[in-house]
Protein backbone atom coordinates (compact mmCIF):
# COMPACT_ATOMS: atom_id res chain seq x y z
CA UNK A 1 0.00 0.00 0.00
CA UNK A 2 2.85 2.53 0.49
CA UNK A 3 3.96 2.69 -3.15
CA UNK A 4 0.36 3.65 -4.62
CA UNK A 5 0.53 6.48 -1.47
CA UNK A 6 3.24 7.92 -2.51
CA UNK A 7 2.47 8.07 -6.09
CA UNK A 8 -0.86 9.75 -5.38
CA UNK A 9 1.01 12.57 -3.60
CA UNK A 10 -1.07 11.51 -0.62
CA UNK A 11 1.50 12.95 1.97
CA UNK A 12 1.39 16.31 0.36
CA UNK A 13 -2.47 15.95 1.07
CA UNK A 14 -2.07 15.36 5.10
CA UNK A 15 0.55 17.84 5.86
CA UNK A 16 -2.65 20.67 6.35
CA UNK A 17 -4.13 17.86 8.51
CA UNK A 18 -1.50 18.70 10.83
CA UNK A 19 -2.78 22.25 12.12
CA UNK A 20 -5.83 20.24 13.15
CA UNK A 21 -7.06 20.89 16.59
CA UNK A 22 -8.68 17.49 16.76
CA UNK A 23 -6.56 15.38 18.63
CA UNK A 24 -7.86 11.87 16.64
CA UNK A 25 -7.03 13.41 13.10
CA UNK A 26 -3.48 14.67 14.07
CA UNK A 27 -2.80 10.79 15.62
CA UNK A 28 -4.35 9.56 12.41
CA UNK A 29 -2.77 11.63 9.94
CA UNK A 30 0.82 12.25 11.81
CA UNK A 31 0.82 8.08 11.82
CA UNK A 32 0.02 7.71 8.49
CA UNK A 33 2.95 10.54 7.19
CA UNK A 34 5.13 8.71 9.44
CA UNK A 35 4.22 5.43 7.90
CA UNK A 36 4.99 6.61 4.41
CA UNK A 37 7.55 8.37 4.77
CA UNK A 38 10.04 5.41 6.87
CA UNK A 39 13.23 5.18 5.14
CA UNK A 40 12.54 7.16 2.54
CA UNK A 41 14.83 10.21 2.22
CA UNK A 42 13.75 11.90 -0.31
CA UNK A 43 9.85 12.28 0.68
CA UNK A 44 11.70 13.18 4.11
CA UNK A 45 13.53 15.92 2.82
CA UNK A 46 9.96 16.99 1.26
CA UNK A 47 8.33 17.02 4.06
CA UNK A 48 10.93 19.43 5.93
CA UNK A 49 10.73 21.36 2.46
CA UNK A 50 6.98 22.13 3.41
CA UNK A 51 7.33 22.97 6.48
CA UNK A 52 6.27 19.80 8.87
CA UNK A 53 9.18 20.72 11.11
CA UNK A 54 6.76 23.94 13.30
CA UNK A 55 3.94 21.37 12.92
CA UNK A 56 5.41 18.68 14.82
CA UNK A 57 7.22 21.42 17.35
CA UNK A 58 3.76 22.51 17.74
CA UNK A 59 2.28 18.92 18.41
CA UNK A 60 4.73 18.82 21.28
CA UNK A 61 3.99 21.85 22.68
CA UNK A 62 -0.01 22.16 22.68
CA UNK A 63 -0.43 18.41 23.26
CA UNK A 64 3.03 18.06 25.96
CA UNK A 65 0.43 15.70 28.13
CA UNK A 66 -1.08 13.68 25.28
CA UNK A 67 1.12 10.29 25.29
CA UNK A 68 -0.01 8.78 21.53
CA UNK A 69 0.82 12.43 20.19
CA UNK A 70 3.89 13.17 21.56
CA UNK A 71 4.80 9.68 20.72
CA UNK A 72 4.37 10.31 16.54
CA UNK A 73 5.59 13.61 17.44
CA UNK A 74 8.98 12.14 18.55
CA UNK A 75 8.76 9.39 16.04
CA UNK A 76 8.96 11.73 13.17
CA UNK A 77 11.58 13.70 14.66
CA UNK A 78 12.91 10.48 15.43
CA UNK A 79 12.99 10.07 11.73
CA UNK A 80 13.75 13.48 10.33
CA UNK A 81 16.73 14.40 12.81
CA UNK A 82 19.30 13.56 10.86
CA UNK A 83 18.94 15.83 7.83
CA UNK A 84 20.42 18.80 7.32
CA UNK A 85 17.37 20.51 6.72
CA UNK A 86 15.42 19.17 9.63
CA UNK A 87 18.30 20.50 12.00
CA UNK A 88 18.63 23.68 10.43
CA UNK A 89 14.61 23.89 10.61
CA UNK A 90 14.40 22.89 14.07
CA UNK A 91 16.87 25.44 15.45
CA UNK A 92 14.41 28.04 14.53
CA UNK A 93 11.96 26.76 17.23
CA UNK A 94 11.83 25.94 20.57
CA UNK A 95 12.54 22.22 20.33
CA UNK A 96 15.21 21.93 22.58
CA UNK A 97 12.81 22.97 25.91
CA UNK A 98 10.45 20.56 24.83
CA UNK A 99 12.80 17.81 24.71
CA UNK A 100 13.87 18.59 28.02
CA UNK A 101 10.07 18.52 29.06
CA UNK A 102 10.15 15.04 27.73
CA UNK A 103 13.25 14.01 29.25
CA UNK A 104 11.59 14.61 32.88
CA UNK A 105 8.38 13.33 31.71
CA UNK A 106 9.21 10.07 30.40
CA UNK A 107 8.12 7.40 32.84
CA UNK A 108 8.85 4.30 30.81
CA UNK A 109 12.60 3.08 28.82
CA UNK A 110 11.16 3.68 25.53
CA UNK A 111 9.89 7.03 25.86
CA UNK A 112 13.34 7.67 27.13
CA UNK A 113 15.61 6.02 24.83
CA UNK A 114 13.46 8.01 21.56
CA UNK A 115 14.44 11.52 23.67
CA UNK A 116 18.03 10.58 23.60
CA UNK A 117 17.96 9.41 19.79
CA UNK A 118 16.65 12.82 18.90
CA UNK A 119 19.02 14.77 21.35
CA UNK A 120 22.37 12.94 20.37
CA UNK A 121 21.27 13.70 16.39
CA UNK A 122 20.31 17.18 17.02
CA UNK A 123 23.87 17.40 19.20
CA UNK A 124 25.66 17.62 16.04
CA UNK A 125 24.56 20.52 14.89
CA UNK A 126 26.57 23.65 16.95
CA UNK A 127 23.41 25.83 17.07
CA UNK A 128 20.98 23.56 18.14
CA UNK A 129 23.90 21.99 20.96
CA UNK A 130 24.10 25.60 22.06
CA UNK A 131 20.17 25.52 22.48
CA UNK A 132 20.11 22.13 24.16
CA UNK A 133 22.50 23.07 27.04
CA UNK A 134 20.98 26.51 27.52
CA UNK A 135 17.49 24.67 27.50
CA UNK A 136 18.99 22.94 30.67
CA UNK A 137 19.36 19.23 28.89
CA UNK A 138 22.48 18.98 31.22
CA UNK A 139 20.42 19.66 34.04
CA UNK A 140 17.89 16.97 33.08
CA UNK A 141 20.77 14.09 32.29
CA UNK A 142 22.18 14.98 35.98
CA UNK A 143 18.85 14.26 37.84
CA UNK A 144 18.66 10.65 35.29
CA UNK A 145 21.96 9.81 36.54
CA UNK A 146 21.47 10.31 40.20
CA UNK A 147 18.09 8.37 39.97
CA UNK A 148 19.28 5.57 38.44
CA UNK A 149 22.87 5.52 39.36
CA UNK A 150 21.93 2.39 42.33
CA UNK A 151 19.87 0.56 39.68
CA UNK A 152 21.15 -2.99 38.14
CA UNK A 153 18.49 -3.28 35.79
CA UNK A 154 19.86 -4.09 32.28
CA UNK A 155 17.13 -1.14 30.74
CA UNK A 156 18.35 1.54 33.15
CA UNK A 157 21.85 0.42 32.41
CA UNK A 158 21.37 1.25 28.69
CA UNK A 159 19.50 4.96 29.60
CA UNK A 160 22.83 5.36 32.13
CA UNK A 161 25.21 4.42 28.78
CA UNK A 162 23.11 6.92 26.65
CA UNK A 163 22.96 9.69 29.03
CA UNK A 164 26.41 9.62 29.11
CA UNK A 165 26.86 9.70 25.66
CA UNK A 166 24.83 12.64 25.39
CA UNK A 167 27.47 14.26 28.01
CA UNK A 168 30.49 14.30 25.47
CA UNK A 169 28.02 15.15 22.68
CA UNK A 170 26.99 18.19 24.55
CA UNK A 171 30.76 19.25 25.49
CA UNK A 172 31.57 22.30 23.22
CA UNK A 173 33.64 24.96 25.26
CA UNK A 174 35.15 25.50 28.48
CA UNK A 175 31.87 27.02 29.67
CA UNK A 176 29.91 23.69 29.48
CA UNK A 177 32.40 21.28 30.91
CA UNK A 178 32.27 23.58 34.42
CA UNK A 179 28.59 24.26 33.85
CA UNK A 180 28.57 19.87 33.94
CA UNK A 181 31.22 20.23 37.19
CA UNK A 182 28.76 22.61 38.80
CA UNK A 183 25.84 20.26 38.23
CA UNK A 184 28.08 17.30 40.16
CA UNK A 185 28.06 15.09 36.89
CA UNK A 186 31.39 14.08 37.04
CA UNK A 187 30.85 12.52 40.78
CA UNK A 188 27.91 10.49 39.20
CA UNK A 189 29.71 9.56 36.39
CA UNK A 190 32.39 8.24 38.69
CA UNK A 191 29.56 6.62 41.05
CA UNK A 192 28.39 5.10 38.29
CA UNK A 193 32.12 3.68 37.35
CA UNK A 194 32.85 2.71 40.93
CA UNK A 195 29.55 0.53 40.92
CA UNK A 196 30.00 -1.19 37.53
CA UNK A 197 33.65 -1.55 37.83
CA UNK A 198 33.07 -5.69 38.40
CA UNK A 199 30.53 -5.63 35.91
CA UNK A 200 30.72 -7.88 32.42
CA UNK A 201 28.99 -4.99 30.51
CA UNK A 202 31.70 -2.52 29.86
CA UNK A 203 29.30 -0.37 27.91
CA UNK A 204 28.57 2.00 30.31
CA UNK A 205 32.16 1.79 32.08
CA UNK A 206 33.70 3.18 28.58
CA UNK A 207 30.51 5.75 28.23
CA UNK A 208 31.51 7.49 31.65
CA UNK A 209 35.20 7.35 31.15
CA UNK A 210 34.76 8.76 27.95
CA UNK A 211 32.15 11.65 29.38
CA UNK A 212 35.36 12.11 32.04
CA UNK A 213 38.14 12.18 29.56
CA UNK A 214 36.44 15.15 27.31
CA UNK A 215 35.89 16.78 30.61
CA UNK A 216 39.16 16.93 32.19
CA UNK A 217 40.43 17.98 29.11
CA UNK A 218 40.04 22.04 29.13
CA UNK A 219 42.56 23.52 30.86
CA UNK A 220 39.81 25.46 33.14
CA UNK A 221 38.27 22.54 34.19
CA UNK A 222 41.91 20.57 35.55
CA UNK A 223 42.18 22.78 38.81
CA UNK A 224 38.52 22.00 39.33
CA UNK A 225 39.03 18.09 38.55
CA UNK A 226 41.70 18.11 41.28
CA UNK A 227 40.16 19.79 44.09
CA UNK A 228 37.38 17.68 43.48
CA UNK A 229 39.69 14.81 44.56
CA UNK A 230 38.92 13.31 40.90
CA UNK A 231 42.11 11.69 39.99
CA UNK A 232 42.62 9.76 43.37
CA UNK A 233 38.99 8.04 42.50
CA UNK A 234 39.83 7.50 38.88
CA UNK A 235 43.29 6.02 40.21
CA UNK A 236 40.83 3.44 42.42
CA UNK A 237 39.44 2.42 39.75
CA UNK A 238 42.20 1.02 38.55
CA UNK A 239 41.61 -2.98 39.70
CA UNK A 240 39.51 -3.27 36.67
CA UNK A 241 40.69 -5.79 34.52
CA UNK A 242 39.14 -4.71 31.10
CA UNK A 243 41.33 -3.23 28.61
CA UNK A 244 39.05 -1.27 26.69
CA UNK A 245 38.34 0.29 30.52
CA UNK A 246 41.77 0.77 31.05
CA UNK A 247 42.53 2.16 28.24
CA UNK A 248 39.62 4.83 28.55
CA UNK A 249 41.29 5.22 32.70
CA UNK A 250 44.51 5.85 31.12
CA UNK A 251 43.20 8.37 28.13
CA UNK A 252 41.26 10.59 31.20
CA UNK A 253 44.69 10.86 33.55
CA UNK A 254 46.55 11.67 30.63
CA UNK A 255 44.39 14.69 29.52
CA UNK A 256 44.05 15.41 33.16
CA UNK A 257 48.10 15.39 33.08
CA UNK A 258 48.30 17.52 30.06
CA UNK A 259 49.48 20.83 30.75
CA UNK A 260 48.58 20.98 34.15
CA UNK A 261 51.63 20.73 36.62
CA UNK A 262 49.64 19.95 39.80
CA UNK A 263 48.06 17.01 38.57
CA UNK A 264 51.60 15.71 37.02
CA UNK A 265 52.64 15.66 40.50
CA UNK A 266 49.63 14.42 42.04
CA UNK A 267 49.83 11.47 39.54
CA UNK A 268 53.95 11.19 39.61
CA UNK A 269 54.02 10.35 43.43
CA UNK A 270 51.17 8.03 43.50
CA UNK A 271 53.17 4.50 44.48
CA UNK A 272 50.13 2.34 43.25
CA UNK A 273 49.51 4.00 40.05
CA UNK A 274 53.03 4.33 39.14
CA UNK A 275 53.67 0.68 39.63
CA UNK A 276 50.16 -0.24 37.72
CA UNK A 277 51.45 2.27 34.50
CA UNK A 278 55.37 0.34 34.54
CA UNK A 279 53.13 -3.27 34.46
CA UNK A 280 51.32 -1.84 31.77
CA UNK A 281 54.20 -0.78 30.09
CA UNK A 282 55.38 -4.15 29.24
CA UNK A 283 51.99 -5.84 28.35
CA UNK A 284 52.74 -7.82 25.61
CA UNK A 285 49.10 -8.59 25.02
CA UNK A 286 47.19 -5.85 24.66
CA UNK A 287 49.74 -2.97 22.53
CA UNK A 288 47.23 -0.29 23.18
CA UNK A 289 47.66 -0.31 26.84
CA UNK A 290 51.49 -0.48 26.85
CA UNK A 291 51.16 2.32 24.31
CA UNK A 292 48.74 4.56 26.80
CA UNK A 293 50.62 3.63 29.83
CA UNK A 294 53.48 4.47 28.22
CA UNK A 295 52.39 7.72 26.83
CA UNK A 296 50.89 8.71 30.51
CA UNK A 297 54.38 8.12 32.06
CA UNK A 298 55.76 10.37 29.58
CA UNK A 299 52.97 12.99 29.92
CA UNK A 300 53.50 13.66 33.51
CA UNK A 301 57.47 13.33 33.15
CA UNK A 302 56.55 16.51 30.42
CA UNK A 303 54.45 18.55 32.55
CA UNK A 304 56.14 17.90 35.49
CA UNK A 305 58.60 20.20 37.66
CA UNK A 306 59.18 18.22 40.90
CA UNK A 307 62.66 16.24 41.67
CA UNK A 308 60.08 14.04 43.69
CA UNK A 309 58.25 12.91 40.67
CA UNK A 310 61.49 12.35 38.85
CA UNK A 311 62.81 10.04 42.04
CA UNK A 312 59.83 8.00 41.78
CA UNK A 313 59.40 7.05 38.45
CA UNK A 314 62.72 5.93 38.48
CA UNK A 315 62.29 4.53 41.40
CA UNK A 316 59.62 2.49 39.85
CA UNK A 317 61.76 1.44 36.80
CA UNK A 318 59.72 3.51 34.48
CA UNK A 319 62.64 5.30 32.51
CA UNK A 320 63.59 2.32 30.56
CA UNK A 321 60.00 1.94 29.30
CA UNK A 322 60.67 5.77 28.25
CA UNK A 323 63.79 4.62 26.80
CA UNK A 324 62.04 1.87 24.48
CA UNK A 325 59.31 3.79 23.74
CA UNK A 326 62.09 6.67 21.96
CA UNK A 327 61.95 3.88 19.38
CA UNK A 328 58.62 3.38 18.45
CA UNK A 329 57.24 2.84 15.23
CA UNK A 330 55.23 5.96 16.16
CA UNK A 331 56.80 9.27 15.28
CA UNK A 332 54.69 10.99 18.20
CA UNK A 333 55.04 8.84 20.34
CA UNK A 334 58.56 9.00 20.23
CA UNK A 335 58.69 12.46 20.32
CA UNK A 336 56.64 12.57 23.80
CA UNK A 337 58.89 9.92 24.82
CA UNK A 338 62.14 12.51 24.07
CA UNK A 339 60.66 15.94 25.67
CA UNK A 340 59.94 13.74 28.63
CA UNK A 341 63.16 12.56 29.11
CA UNK A 342 64.86 15.81 28.20
CA UNK A 343 62.73 17.70 30.86
CA UNK A 344 63.40 15.09 33.46
CA UNK A 345 67.03 15.62 32.46
CA UNK A 346 66.69 19.27 33.30
CA UNK A 347 65.04 18.59 36.45
CA UNK A 348 67.31 16.07 38.01
CA UNK A 349 69.87 14.17 35.72
CA UNK A 350 71.79 12.47 38.54
CA UNK A 351 69.19 10.50 39.42
CA UNK A 352 68.19 9.41 36.22
CA UNK A 353 72.01 8.74 35.00
CA UNK A 354 72.12 4.53 36.06
CA UNK A 355 69.21 4.20 33.91
CA UNK A 356 70.08 6.11 31.24
CA UNK A 357 73.15 4.09 30.89
CA UNK A 358 71.87 0.88 31.47
CA UNK A 359 69.05 1.21 28.95
CA UNK A 360 71.47 2.17 26.01
CA UNK A 361 70.02 5.69 25.94
CA UNK A 362 73.08 7.47 24.17
CA UNK A 363 73.07 4.36 21.20
CA UNK A 364 69.83 4.69 20.66
CA UNK A 365 69.61 8.44 19.74
CA UNK A 366 72.81 7.66 17.97
CA UNK A 367 70.70 5.51 16.08
CA UNK A 368 68.13 7.41 14.96
CA UNK A 369 70.31 10.41 13.88
CA UNK A 370 71.73 8.18 11.59
CA UNK A 371 68.85 6.57 10.27
CA UNK A 372 67.65 8.37 7.08
CA UNK A 373 63.76 7.34 8.08
CA UNK A 374 63.71 9.30 10.96
CA UNK A 375 61.33 12.31 10.76
CA UNK A 376 63.25 15.91 11.52
CA UNK A 377 61.38 16.47 14.50
CA UNK A 378 62.54 13.05 15.98
CA UNK A 379 65.89 14.25 14.53
CA UNK A 380 65.63 17.56 16.00
CA UNK A 381 64.07 16.68 19.83
CA UNK A 382 66.78 13.90 19.96
CA UNK A 383 69.57 16.26 19.84
CA UNK A 384 67.83 18.20 22.12
CA UNK A 385 68.22 15.30 24.72
CA UNK A 386 71.91 14.92 23.71
CA UNK A 387 72.51 18.23 24.66
CA UNK A 388 70.98 17.84 28.37
CA UNK A 389 72.95 14.51 28.77
CA UNK A 390 76.05 16.06 27.75
CA UNK A 391 75.89 17.66 31.35
CA UNK A 392 76.86 14.20 32.97
CA UNK A 393 80.75 13.52 32.78
CA UNK A 394 79.87 9.64 32.27
CA UNK A 395 76.80 9.84 29.84
CA UNK A 396 79.31 12.36 27.89
CA UNK A 397 81.80 9.61 27.85
CA UNK A 398 79.77 7.65 26.08
CA UNK A 399 78.78 10.18 23.45
CA UNK A 400 82.84 10.76 22.45
CA UNK A 401 82.99 6.79 22.42
CA UNK A 402 80.17 6.10 20.42
CA UNK A 403 81.07 8.75 17.72
CA UNK A 404 78.18 10.55 17.80
CA UNK A 405 80.18 14.42 16.54
CA UNK A 406 80.49 12.38 12.95
CA UNK A 407 76.84 12.34 12.47
CA UNK A 408 76.13 15.08 13.90
CA UNK A 409 78.79 16.77 11.46
CA UNK A 410 76.92 14.96 8.46
CA UNK A 411 73.31 16.46 10.01
CA UNK A 412 74.94 20.39 8.96
CA UNK A 413 73.76 19.73 6.08
CA UNK A 414 70.64 18.20 6.28
CA UNK A 415 68.22 19.06 4.06
CA UNK A 416 65.74 20.31 7.04
CA UNK A 417 66.45 23.87 8.60
CA UNK A 418 65.47 22.85 12.35
CA UNK A 419 67.63 19.89 12.18
CA UNK A 420 70.51 22.17 10.54
CA UNK A 421 70.37 24.44 13.12
CA UNK A 422 69.85 22.09 15.80
CA UNK A 423 72.89 19.51 15.06
CA UNK A 424 75.13 23.12 14.92
CA UNK A 425 74.40 23.95 18.37
CA UNK A 426 74.65 20.30 19.71
CA UNK A 427 78.11 20.56 18.28
CA UNK A 428 78.47 23.98 19.86
CA UNK A 429 77.42 22.06 23.03
CA UNK A 430 79.88 18.82 22.48
CA UNK A 431 82.84 21.14 21.98
CA UNK A 432 82.35 22.90 24.96
CA UNK A 433 81.60 26.18 23.25
CA UNK A 434 78.48 28.51 24.24
CA UNK A 435 75.83 27.93 21.81
CA UNK A 436 74.97 30.88 19.31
Amino acid sequence: MKKPCIEADLVLTLIPLLESTDQEMLLHAGRAIGRICYDNRCLQEELVKVGVIPSLVRILTDYAESEPLVHVALLALYNLADLDSAKEALSMTKVAEQLVKQLRRAENHERLEIVFEVLQALAENDALKVQLVDAGVPEALSEILLRLQGSSQAEDTCIVKAASDLIVSLLLGDGNCLRMFQLGVIHQLLDLLEKHIQSRDTSVQQAALSALQNLAIPVVSKAQVLEEGVAERIEALLRSESPPVQLRLLGTLRSLADGQADAAEILGQDPQLLSRLVQWCSASDHSGIGGEANRLLASILHHNRSQEVVKAIQAAQGVKHLVSMTTSEHAAMQNEALNALAIASAIDLETLEESFKESQLVQSLHKLLRDDNTSPEVKHNSMGLLCRLLNSGDLRQEIEEDKIKDTLERLCSHSNANVVKEAITTLQVLRGETPH
